[in-house]
């Protein structure tokens, strides 16, 4: 239960950052739980190196809720990094982009720009949890 919820707060984050990528993964099929419960579960271990994954994981223990919350805002920003790219893609082609993501050439920087990003989300989007859906809602009303 605990890992669906994280992928229901990672689905709703990313459609609120990236409403087209969201728009265009519901289009292909593409189901969160296909790419990023593994993300989650396995804390991106498998997608990065280990140096990489240490980094993260540095920030994380420095973070209040570092590993139940701020890694929901670093996997939102992992796959943000590719959001042109899946934008172009197939279901089948977005899949195997996101269940190997090219990082084997990621360096120190790249994981830096990375957790800069996720932690600009977790500013904006944190303690405002239902800002655009509420004022999304009353312009559809309109």
């Amino acid at each position: 239960p605990g890992i669906q919820r994280q992928l229901i707060k990672m689905k709703d984050l990313v459609s609120r950052i990236d409403a087209p990528l969201a728009a265009h993964l519901d289009s292909e099929g593409v189901e969160f739980i296909q790419f990023a419960f593994r993300w989650i579960n396995c804390l991106l271990m498998r997608e990065v190196s280990l140096a990489s994954t240490i980094r993260m994981w540095d920030t994380y223990l420095a973070e209040p809720d570092g590993f139940s919350s701020f890694h929901i805002y670093v996997c939102a920003a992992f796959l943000l990094k590719w959001s042109k790219q899946i934008r172009q893609m197939d279901f089948q082609n977005v899949l195997l982009l996101l269940q190997k993501p090219p990082t084997e050439s990621w360096t120190a920087k790249d994981v830096e720009l990375l957790l800069s990003e996720a932690y600009m989300y977790k500013c904006l989007y944190h303690n405002s949890p239902k800002h655009y859906a509420a004022s999304t809602a009353s312009a559809q009303k309109r």
